[in-house]
């Protein structure tokens, strides 16, 4: 599977594959790929979210929010190299397996294909539905991203070509590790405060990672917000919820390193 961490030709590839099929009562069964390691999403056949309709266009040149979002960028370069940075850097991958442990301190579950295969399927197909609903917005407003205004470093270089031809607002990204907070926290209420705080962090890591501005990962936060209200209404999302459920109920999944955890706590606790 290639790796995904979400720029951007991977757009047309997701939009000419968005054909209407049968819904599929199969949780698990096998799911067709639209390109760039990407999963076939949940609302595959319906058009994507019009984010254009309700994201407000970003800051305006010279005003104050723009200042906000150059203040917020220009206190985090310092960051660059610190364990902050490389946290950043891993976030950036939204590639499975490595994505699905992006919320694994925060849940108190390691997450796998072979333990948790319900809520692993659910990670890989809303990342779909929850980044797609951002490109309408980004193809309308192409805001520059902050790498190309202060000519800094960004903590994916691989990917640099990409990212100067996609637009910055809203952030894919903060969309999908945001929908993903509200889900996790939908199956696990009695941590919901983690993994709220973790969704905040992931949107925070494309601040630091250079590749965002602040108003981009809030626009971002919120269209994961509406895609994620999308996916309530979707038969086989909530049949999938209903499985990853159970699964969580288990008494014998595997939890992650504590260890591990406390230092992830402590790294992400910089910068805020």
């Amino acid at each position: 599977m290639m790796k995904n961490r979400f720029p951007i030709p991977f757009i047309l590839l997701a939009l000419s594959a968005c054909q209407p099929q049968s819904p599929q009562l199969d949780l698990l069964g096998p799911v067709p790929e639209i390109g760039h390691g990407l999963m076939q999403g949940y609302l595959h056949e319906r058009p994507p979210l019009d984010s254009v309709q309700f994201v407000p266009a970003p800051p305006a040149d010279g005003s104050a929010r723009e200042q906000a979002d150059k203040a917020a960028s220009d206190s985090l370069l310092s960051l660059e190299g610190t364990a902050r940075w490389d946290r950043a850097a891993r976030d950036a991958d939204l590639s499975f397996p490595s994505a699905a442990s992006i919320f694994a301190c925060a849940l108190g579950v390691a997450v796998s294909d072979s333990e948790t295969p319900a809520l692993y399927r659910l990670l890989q197909r809303s990342l779909t539905d929850l980044g797609l609903a951002t490109y309408p917005a980004k193809k309308a407003y192409q805001r520059s991203r902050p790498f190309l205004v202060n000519n800094q470093a960004i903590c994916s270089p691989e990917e640099r070509t990409d990212l100067e031809t996609d637009g910055s607002y809203p952030s894919g990204h903060s969309a999908v590790g945001w929908g993903w907070a509200l889900i996790l926290s939908q199956l696990a209420p009695e941590r919901a405060e983690a993994i709220l705080s973790r969704g905040r962090d992931y949107a925070r890591s494309r601040m630091v990672c250079n590749v965002h501005w602040m108003s981009d990962t809030e626009a971002g936060m919120a269209v994961g917000a509406a895609a994620f209200a999308q996916l309530q209404n979707n038969a086989l999302y909530q049949a999938t919820m209903r499985a990853a459920r159970l699964e969580l109920d288990a008494k014998t999944l595997a939890k992650p390193n504590p260890q591990a955890c406390a230092e992830e706590a402590e790294i992400l606790s910089v910068g805020r």
